[in-house]
Parts: C-alpha cells; sequence; structure tokens
C-alpha cells in the first residue's frame, strides 16, 4: 500500500499519479487534499510520513508546488527518509543509497511524464543492503 498525499497545488498531479498507479495495481491510500481549494500543506505531508512510519503503508508520495514544504513537513516524523526527486536518477539513487521510503514530487516542477517516470523508479528499486549506506541510514535516524 502506498499513502499520498497532496496540497492544493499538487492536487492535479496526485490524481494522475493514482490513476498510473491503479493502472499498474497498485494500491494506494489518499491522505487528501480533495480539491484545488487553498489548503496547508504540512497536514498532508505529516499524514502521509505518519502512515508509513506506523507501517500501515509501505511508502508514500508526497506532492505540492515545489516538492520542498511538503518534504520538509514529512521529514519532521521520526522513522521517515522523505526524498525530494526531480529527475528518474535521483529518485533511484535515494531508495539505493537512503533507503528513502517518502518521494516528494514538486508539480509545478516536473511534469506529468517525468513524474510517473519519476515515480515508477522510486517504487521500483530496492535499497542496495550495503553495509557502508546500512551504516549512513542508521546515522540518519540517529537523535542528534
Amino acid at each position: 500500500m502506498i499513502a499520498i498525499g497532496s496540497d492544493h497545488g499538487g492536487y492535479d498531479l496526485k490524481q494522475k499519479v493514482i490513476a498510473h498507479l491503479e493502472e499498474r495495481g497498485i494500491e494506494c491510500w489518499d491522505f487528501g487534499c480533495s480539491s484545488k481549494e487553498s489548503c496547508d500543506y504540512p497536514v498532508f505531508g505529516h499524514d502521509v510520513a505518519k502512515a508509513v512510519a506506523s507501517g500501515a503503508c509501505e511508502k508514500g508520495i508526497a506532492i505540492c508546488t515545489t516538492g520542498i514544504g511538503i518534504s520538509i513537513s514529512a521529514n519532521k516524523v521520526k522513522g521517515v527518509r522523505c526524498a525530494l526527486c526531480a529527475d528518474p536518477l535521483s529518485a533511484r539513487m535515494t531508495r539505493l543509497h537512503n533507503d528513502a521510503n517518502v518521494l516528494a514530487i514538486g508539480a509545478g516542477i516536473v511534469g506529468e511524464n517525468l513524474a510517473m517516470e519519476i515515480v515508477d523508479t522510486f517504487l521500483n528499486t530496492a535499497f542496495s543492503g550495503e553495509e557502508r549506506h546500512s551504516r549512513r541510514v542508521a546515522m540518519i535516524e540517529e537523535d542528534v
């Protein structure tokens, strides 16, 4: 199950990502928003992140206009490693090296076709599990 959420700036792209995931037979849990009416991205970033951190969802996708605000919000939730990606290589590398569990996308930054490629790459790439990357992920998770 994939958690997905957006603010009003990411609403249209979120709807397209949901349709794309459904076409691939991937279940998703839509945490909102439910329209293009102005709303607050932290609410939806937190909700997606909490669903992933709790184990209710395997991964998450969070979308706002730039992806910046919603990624910062998602990363406030302990156990979440949200990566803002604007290209497939970043999506691949953050899964391989950082075991990112939430993807943030800026709807105003990437177009629909590129967004679907980023989503597919993120979801289809497994964490490498290499010792150096596992060690670094553990360091990220430490309280500082």
